[in-house]
């Protein structure tokens, strides 16, 4: 019986230019490889002959092709698909959704719309790929030098008024007050439920120029926050592809300001949560030069205290409180002009408590207790009873700075009332702050009061 014919492979030339270009050999890929695994809990044990399985047409299943592009892009320091390693089949493809920042209003409107609806369908590969530092930078590298859209108007479909635009407006209003009060653990399911619904039929409508750039704008503030919203559900794979098609959304709408916005506090808030200290400051100083004349000292403090906080991370003191002097100066320049109405809507809550929360940040991670002590209590006196989040991170705040002062007794008091405001909320940051709460108890776990904390948390956890 004649053998039947094997398929003929071709060869990855793709993946073949990406090595090249990275000025990798087959063997250094490969460990770069094993280790971007290992961190993502994979035990691969690839070598230079796996390679170069690849490199002559060989497809590694399961998560293979995209740490393999992890793994080059950070070789690289850029974001590398699954597609341009030559290893994209119809799943891996659609992997993509999201991530690039459109260089067209047209291509903006596709991608965010298809983001929506792969969210709505629960699609696997949008939560459960990792985030990629440059993921995260290069998308501000592409704000910042992409020009303004010439125009955004369009003359199709059902006609888009400001009273549409306004409905948008107010009913992120009202889901922010939710999510604020109960986390967005009970809330984000209706946001995307609206946004594929509701929202992207208008942004397929038909609206004249200053109608499309509010719309835009509108858009951009809900998107960012949806993509918040997976952040406090456990999805940062999910939440930066929002957070880029968000800086997408403010470019059509013409808002440099909000697109600083975004880059300050919500993609470097991203980073500090996956532990990419350099990426926050990076992140923190492109939303200053991109919105740079363009934004109210309101929110040029909150990006001066994004930058202080990945100073911190990298135990950069000066640089640090060189940043926090700017964020307080410029704070104190915003409050000294209560009624200016320079202030947009998606930045006056930062105020002393909001800033104090963030410098209370930088001094734990720099290891200074007291003054992380002063600013987490300087933080809870000014915020509102209904920010049951924001008071519960804050607390666990002041309990971690008692922890790191030896003061356990008072830690745990602390951590029991911070585990009162999370039993109110379903908040994965939340949990996380009380997930390190409590490794930093572990050295006093054999102390009374820590045992019946711990006990408290068991009951909490049922």
């Amino acid at each position: 019986m004649a053998a039947r014919p094997l398929v003929a492979r071709q060869p990855n030339e793709r993946l073949q230019a990406l090595i090249q270009e990275a000025g990798c050999s087959n063997a250094g890929l490969a460990r770069r490889v094993n280790m971007c695994g290992a961190e993502h809990g994979l035990d691969l044990r690839y070598d230079k002959t796996s390679v170069a399985r690849w490199l002559r047409g060989q497809q590694p299943r399961g998560r293979a092709p995209g740490i393999i592009a992890e793994a080059l892009g950070r070789k690289l320091g850029r974001t590398v698909t699954i597609d341009e390693i030559g290893m994209a089949n119809g799943k891996n493809l659609a992997s993509g959704v999201g991530m690039q920042f459109s260089p067209t209003v047209l291509g903006a409107i596709e991608q965010v719309c298809e983001l929506w609806r792969s969210d709505v369908g629960r699609r696997d590969f949008l939560g459960g790929t990792t985030v990629a530092a440059s993921a995260l930078v290069e998308p501000s590298r592409d704000w910042l030098i992409t020009g303004p859209d010439a125009q955004v108007a369009r003359s199709a479909g059902a006609r888009v008024g400001l009273s549409d635009v306004a409905a948008v407006r107010a009913t992120t209003d009202a889901i922010v007050e939710l999510d604020h009060r109960y986390g967005s653990g009970h809330v984000r399911p209706v946001v995307v439920h609206y946004l594929n619904s509701v929202v992207s039929g208008l942004l397929a409508g038909s609206y004249r120029e200053s109608v499309g750039r509010e719309l835009f704008a509108a858009v951009a503030r809900l998107t960012e926050l949806a993509g918040y919203m997976a952040v406090d559900t456990g999805q940062a794979g999910l939440a930066q592809r929002y957070y880029i098609q968000a800086l997408r959304l403010a470019q059509a709408a013409g808002d440099r300001a909000y697109g600083g916005y975004v880059l300050a506090a919500s993609m470097s808030h991203l980073a500090a949560q996956l532990g990419n200290p350099r990426e926050i400051a990076q992140l923190a100083r492109a939303a200053q030069e991109g919105a740079r004349g363009q934004v109210p000292p309101r929110a040029e403090a909150m990006f001066q205290a994004a930058e202080a906080r990945g100073h911190a991370l990298l135990g950069d003191v000066r640089a640090s409180q060189a940043a926090a002097v700017r964020a307080r100066d410029a704070l104190e320049q915003a409050e000294a002009r209560p009624d200016s109405g320079d202030d947009p809507h998606w930045i006056t809550h930062f105020d002393r408590a909001y800033l104090a929360d963030e410098l209370a940040h930088c001094h734990r991670d720099l290891g200074e207790p007291e003054q992380a002590r002063q600013q987490a209590e300087e933080a809870l006196r000014g915020l509102p009873e209904e920010r049951v989040r924001r008071r519960a991170i804050a607390t666990l705040l002041l309990a971690t700075a008692q922890v790191q002062q030896r003061d356990v007794e008072a830690a745990c008091h602390t951590g029991t009332r911070a585990v009162e405001l999370l039993g109110r909320l379903r908040s994965n940051r939340g949990t996380e702050y009380l997930d390190d709460f409590q490794q930093r108890l572990e050295p006093y776990r054999e102390e009374p009061v820590v045992r019946e904390f711990n006990a408290r948390l068991e009951v909490y956890a049922a």
